[in-house]
């Protein structure tokens, strides 16, 4: 994967497929790009479809600060001016999924859709502080990252998935891993949500025992302008792995919704 500078990190980025509009895939907590190869293997040859491994992840640099919510939505804006995508679709699960609201909030040129797959909400996720704390105490210890993925997840991962998973989270440097904790997870940008204008598809797995439906249905959906979410039987939080032909269905939707409108509006351009 090419090496790509942003802000004060070097991001690696999976870079495949040409056609527009691009796909541009942020990542869970603990993961990295390679949560999303069961989608982008089923999309790159319709779509180009970018997934960078955020900072402090995955074969991302790790640098000693900016960890904020911002800092998150800084590193994709440039990443999408580095790549000249002029048009493209964001796509994020669980925290990344609060980075794309963040950066979808900004109104970026070309954005065209939202998809977020059980999203951190845009205000404090809920999480007890037992649970808080063992995770922090947690951070590269291999059985209770297999443990974790366990719990999280409903159906049984394929062996290659399990293992990328379980690796990804024992690769997450120290500091990303407690800024998430202690800062990310509970930032408030609530006040943003309005800004966003794209029309945003929230995908959560029917059995997500950490973004219960309640709660994704208050905390974002009912605070866009245009979203609305759909479930999917039988799944847990990390549905890119339990069901990656659900997603790629859903997301392809979009996606194909995405380019008629834009075919659409530059029909209308001509025709004046």
């Amino acid at each position: 994967m090419p090496q790509i500078e942003v802000n004060s990190a070097n991001l690696y980025v999976s870079d495949q497929g040409s056609a527009d509009p691009a796909l541009v895939f942020l990542h869970y907590f603990a993961g990295s790009s390679r949560s999303w190869d069961g989608v982008i293997d089923r999309m790159r040859s319709a779509y180009r479809c970018v997934a960078p491994d955020l900072r402090g992840f995955g074969d991302s640099s790790a640098p000693a600060s900016n960890y904020a919510v911002k800092d998150y939505a800084d590193d994709v804006e440039d990443l999408i001016s580095s790549l000249g995508l002029e048009s493209y679709i964001l796509i994020g699960h669980s925290m990344g999924g609060k980075f794309a609201m963040a950066l979808a909030a900004r109104r970026p040129a070309g954005l065209g859709a939202l998809v977020l797959v059980d999203p951190s909400p845009p205000t404090p996720e809920p999480m007890s502080k037992s649970d808080r704390e063992h995770l922090l105490a947690s951070h590269g210890d291999r059985s209770a990252m297999v443990a974790l993925i366990q719990k999280v997840t409903v159906r049984p991962l394929p062996d290659l998935a399990f293992d990328t998973a379980v690796n990804d989270n024992l690769r997450s440097s120290l500091a990303a891993w407690c800024a998430w904790l202690e800062h990310g997870s509970r930032e408030n940008i609530a006040e943003h949500m309005s800004n966003i204008c794209v029309p945003t598809l929230v995908i959560r797995g029917a059995e997500d025992s950490v973004m219960h439906h309640d709660l994704l249905q208050r905390e974002v959906v009912d605070r866009l302008n245009d979203a609305r979410m759909i479930e999917i039987p039988e799944v847990g939080h990390l549905a890119p792995l339990e069901a990656p032909m659900a997603i790629t269905a859903f997301v392809r939707g979009v996606a194909e919704n995405s380019s008629s409108s834009a075919s659409g509006h530059a029909t209308r351009r001509r025709l004046r």
